[in-house]
């Protein structure tokens, strides 16, 4: 539940702290539940407060989009642009664990911020620099932007990463599964999700891994 900013607590109003306090009401409630009125609740002041720093919610999704831009470390140029990719790729993967409810929505706005178009220039910029043609980097830039909102989206998904343990979603999914009728996929259960340790997250890195020596070899 959100809880109100008491008087002591509040500092003056600005539009970074309206956008900064929308990302929180999404973070703990989810996009859905995002208002002006629960955003007013969050920020501790009544809801047309609000409107003298964003003119509309569409704004306000704008700029939130653009502030879980501003928390992914964009590749720097110069480097070795594999290290920077992967670099840059992992960021990306934590900051929208954080966040969610930003994977989907990122991925439908139409007004990037600065920090978003930072972000994708510094992408473009790498591959260019790395060698690749503008077709080719097209190519590798959709390439990489699918994985990494993809497997976001899986592990935002998953039931295996919600609050229970993997062990006991996958037990009682496993339970559901006739190792005659399905041995494939009860071998595999058996094999590798259920063994201590596993974690869904875990494949992120062997994916990237991939598609990085795929692009290497367009380019050698």
């Amino acid at each position: 539940m959100l809880k109100p900013v008491s008087e002591g607590q509040r500092v003056p109003l600005s539009r970074e702290r309206v956008l900064r306090g929308a990302v929180a009401v999404a973070d703990a409630v989810g996009i859905g539940s995002l208002t002006i009125r629960s955003l007013a609740q969050e920020l501790g002041v009544k809801p047309m407060s609000v409107y003298h720093y964003v003119a509309n919610k569409d704004e306000i999704l704008d700029g939130i989009v653009d502030l879980v831009f501003g928390e992914i470390e964009p590749p720097s140029a110069g480097g070795d642009w594999r290290s920077e990719l992967r670099r840059s790729a992992t960021s990306a993967r934590q900051v929208f664990r954080r966040h969610p409810w930003a994977i989907a929505l990122s991925q439908s706005r139409t007004n990037p911020g600065p920090a978003t178009l930072r972000h994708h220039n510094a992408v473009i910029g790498t591959l260019r620099g790395a060698g690749f043609s503008v077709e080719m980097t097209a190519h590798a830039y959709a390439l990489l932007d699918s994985y990494v909102y993809g497997f976001a989206l899986s592990e935002a998904s998953l039931p295996i990463n919600g609050p229970q343990p993997v062990a006991e979603v996958a037990e009682s999914m496993s339970r559901q599964v006739s190792a005659e009728e399905y041995p494939h996929l009860a071998e595999f259960a058996i094999e590798h999700i259920l063994k201590p340790g596993y974690d869904f997250g875990d494949e992120f890195e062997f994916g990237l891994g991939v598609i990085l020596d795929a692009l290497t070899r367009s380019i050698s």
